[in-house]
């Protein structure tokens, strides 16, 4: 089969909820507005834990969602002022209390997704949907995280898991700070997964100051009474 393929390697590392980061949201807990990650199910069968190479990645990639967009900080700059319960660009510290890292060792064969002949199968696969959405030509720029349509990336996942692959490996690509050496890793239910004890994250954990500096963002301080 023209698909270049990976083994994860040991261990891979998850930011999540605790107390255990390697748990998958409970299928009856899990809402229409839950499937919008990148490489989830388009049909809603199978869910889809992410993980990272290292853990300054999973900081990197959980921490976006905390950068305030162009559009909100050029309002702001115009009102003089920031929001009125936690300012711009701060991770509220209810947040990381709630989170903890994990590492595991993960079973199964990956699609390295931006492989020359993972893209060129996946062209042949996907043309038409490629031509739905507008694009005029599927290839490592249009797969790269925050470039492709979601669901394109979303049917990738689809394509890759009928064929029998256990999940989906992408190099992470965040504003040049980050390389192919980090990798991000969405693994497909069900999930061959054997996780080693969870631990709490810290303040000052270096990793998490680093992707923090790199976001541009600050962690909230704890208000005492």
């Amino acid at each position: 089969m023209p698909l270049a393929t990976l083994k994860p390697p040991a261990p891979l590392y998850r930011l999540a909820r605790t107390p255990d980061p390697w748990a998958a949201r409970d299928w009856a807990s899990v809402r229409d507005d839950d499937w919008g990650n990148d490489y989830d199910d388009p049909d809603r069968y199978y869910r889809v834990l992410y993980a990272c190479t290292d853990r300054f990645a999973c900081f990197v990639a959980t921490l976006e969602r905390f950068r305030p967009n162009l559009a909100l900080l050029a309002e702001l700059q115009a009102m003089g002022g920031e929001n009125d319960f936690v300012p711009v660009g701060t991770v509220p510290a209810g947040w990381l209390a709630k989170r903890c890292m994990g590492s595991a060792r993960v079973g199964g064969e990956f699609v390295n997704i931006l492989h020359s002949d993972s893209i060129a199968f996946l062209r042949q696969q996907l043309a038409a949907e490629c031509v739905q959405l507008g694009l005029g030509e599927l290839d490592a720029e249009a797969l790269r995280r925050h470039t492709a349509p979601r669901r394109l990336t979303q049917l990738v996942s689809r394509t890759i898991s009928n064929l029998g692959f256990r999940g989906a490996a992408c190099a992470l690509a965040l504003r040049g700070a980050l390389t192919r050496t980090h990798v991000s890793w969405a693994i497909f239910e069900p999930f061959e997964v054997a996780p080693e004890p969870a631990e709490k994250v810290e303040p000052d954990d270096p990793d998490l100051r680093r992707a923090l500096e790199l976001h541009g963002l600050q962690l909230e301080s704890r208000r005492t009474a």
